[in-house]
């Protein structure tokens, strides 16, 4: 952002936490007018046995009450239909393609910054906050914004924020990024918040007790009506079976029943042909990987080929590799040394220093 004018409006999307908790409160006290925003993005009907704690009655009273004491007006936005159809539906869709997902990063590309963003310029403001701990620079002879590495590593969360599109950057402010979680507690603290001590969420939001498997079968039930026994390969060997290959994730090692004499894990998944691959551990080393629907941050196309640190989980501490755009939505990535567990359907989030140049989605030629 690049304003300093306080009197605009600035719309916080707030979760009854501490962190978009103490981003309302800086704003207001910088000069900011401030209104928050609480998503209804879940019903009983999406996540049948959910507590769905991220919007629950509770989390958006607190969410409520935390407006009401720092002084701004607050509104819940329902988006259970466009979180239904968009980030449940792809979650499915992708795990039955025998891929993994990272439904945090389609809430943040089309709910939060997308559809909330349109909702909050709707009720008058000109940016959205959120509580993420990441940074956002803008570069005066490129005229682009881009995600960077907030204060705090341990908390930073700049490798889910790499699909905002420069638009949206534009009209977005992420106070977070300038303070580690222990400084935010004390703020909130000092404050007096009522969210100074709420704990910090982990789970996916819609996956009760994250079991995907159990969430999948609830929403597709023909998954435990039919048969969907297949067949475990190792080194072009049927070694056992499987009951279900959205049951399994790359680098998988445990539930898989298969007696080998040594660990195995999963290397791959055939979702086309109902089969799990499983490897030595050598075997889930990689080099060379595909990286689709990619959004660019830094620079609008890449000319040539780069070397960058990619991060394939939030986690990860990166890995130096070499990048060249080989689409108008796809980039070729290689690492300079062999990379475990490259997971289709992650991200691959590519770094230069502490800058976000872009990011998209892994796949890898089965």
């Amino acid at each position: 952002m690049k304003s300093n004018k306080h009197t605009k409006t600035v719309a916080v999307a707030m979760s009854g936490g501490v962190d978009s908790s103490v981003a309302a409160a800086l704003l207001k006290k910088e000069g900011y007018n401030v209104i928050g925003l609480t998503m209804k993005h879940l019903g009983y009907e999406d996540v049948p046995g959910s507590g769905f704690g991220c919007c629950s009655i509770e989390t958006i009273l607190n969410a409520k009450n935390i407006a009401e004491y720092i002084g701004f007006k607050h509104y819940i936005i329902d988006l259970k239909k466009e979180f239904r159809e968009t980030v449940i539906s792809d979650f499915v869709t992708e795990y039955l393609r025998g891929n993994t997902p990272n439904p945090c990063i389609q809430c943040n590309k089309i709910i939060k910054w997308d559809i909330l963003l349109k909702k909050a310029v709707e009720l008058g403001a000109e940016f959205i906050t959120t509580g993420h701990y990441a940074k956002i620079k803008y570069n005066n002879s490129t005229n682009r914004y881009n995600i960077a590495v907030g204060k705090d590593k341990e908390k930073d969360q700049s490798y889910a924020l790499w699909c905002i599109s420069q638009e949206a950057l534009s009209k977005t402010i992420l106070p977070m990024g300038d303070y580690t979680k222990n400084e935010v507690r004390k703020i909130a603290s000092e404050m007096k918040l009522p969210s100074a001590d709420t704990p910090d969420s982990q789970e996916i939001c819609f996956v009760p007790d994250d079991y995907y498997a159990g969430f999948l079968e609830t929403l597709k039930p023909e998954l435990k009506q039919k048969d969907m026994t297949g067949n475990i390969i190792y080194k072009g060997n049927i070694i056992g079976k499987h009951k279900g290959f959205y049951k399994y994730t790359i680098g998988q090692r445990r539930g898989l029943n298969v007696s080998a004499g040594k660990p195995l894990y999963v290397i791959m998944i055939d979702a086309d042909n109902n089969i799990v691959y499983v490897d030595d551990e050598e075997g889930l080393y990689r080099k060379e990987f595909k990286v689709i629907d990619i959004n660019l941050m830094t620079v609008e196309k890449l000319t040539n080929t780069i070397e960058v640190y990619i991060k394939i989980r939030y986690k990860d501490t990166g890995s130096p590799a070499l990048i060249s755009q080989t689409g108008e939505k796809e980039i070729t990535a290689e690492f300079l040394n062999p990379k475990k567990s490259v997971t289709p359907g992650q991200s691959a989030v590519f770094y230069i220093g502490e800058d976000v140049l872009g990011g998209g989605i892994i796949t890898v030629n089965k």
